[in-house]
């Protein structure tokens, strides 16, 4: 063979092997930042929300079944998912200006930044939430009757999670309206 030929086959193996590597390494970057480790790794979380998140039903139930960080709040499917990262860079950006380094400071944009998440999971029906809930694996006889009320209400008049079930697992910001 010429030589051309063995330096086109050597280039585009190397290509080859060097984006197996580099997509090996983005998708274990990615799946990195999903743990609970790394999201409470900034006292802003760990000191706030985390605390809160300890008391809630997604933490401890009677089914012994443990959603995290990442469950809600970074969706499942990847370019949705690589959206999720990329938005979570302004979060990192004010993480190092010192937006919410304070308990005081972040009581004060609680409501803003529950309020994006809201307005994320309407926007998407609630698609973290249905990961795991559904309508058709809920028994609705083992609520109770103001649960199935309400839920069947929902149902019927097509809301999604969020539209009621909001400070399920966070401290519900004081509102001025």
């Amino acid at each position: 063979m010429k030589p051309g030929r063995w330096s086109a086959a050597a280039l585009l193996l190397v290509g080859g092997l060097a984006g197996v590597i580099f997509w090996g390494g983005f998708n274990t970057a990615m799946e990195a930042t999903n743990t609970m480790a790394f999201c409470t790794g900034c006292h802003e979380m760990r000191d706030n929300v985390y605390e809160e998140y300890k008391k809630s039903p997604h933490y401890t139930n009677a089914s012994g079944v443990r959603a995290i960080c990442s469950d809600c709040h970074v969706p499942k499917p990847w370019g949705a998912k690589v959206w999720r990262k990329i938005e979570a860079s302004n979060e990192l950006f004010h993480h190092l200006l010192g937006t919410i380094d304070t308990p005081e400071k972040f009581n004060d944009k609680r409501a803003e930044l529950a309020e994006h998440v809201w307005a994320t999971m309407k926007a998407n029906d609630s698609r973290e939430c249905r990961n795991c809930h559904s309508w058709e694996a809920m028994d609705f006889h083992k609520q109770t009757p103001r649960a199935q009320e309400k839920m069947e209400e929902g149902r019927k008049e097509g809301k999604t999670c969020i539209d009621c079930h909001k400070g399920i697992a966070h401290t519900l910001p004081k509102r001025d309206d």
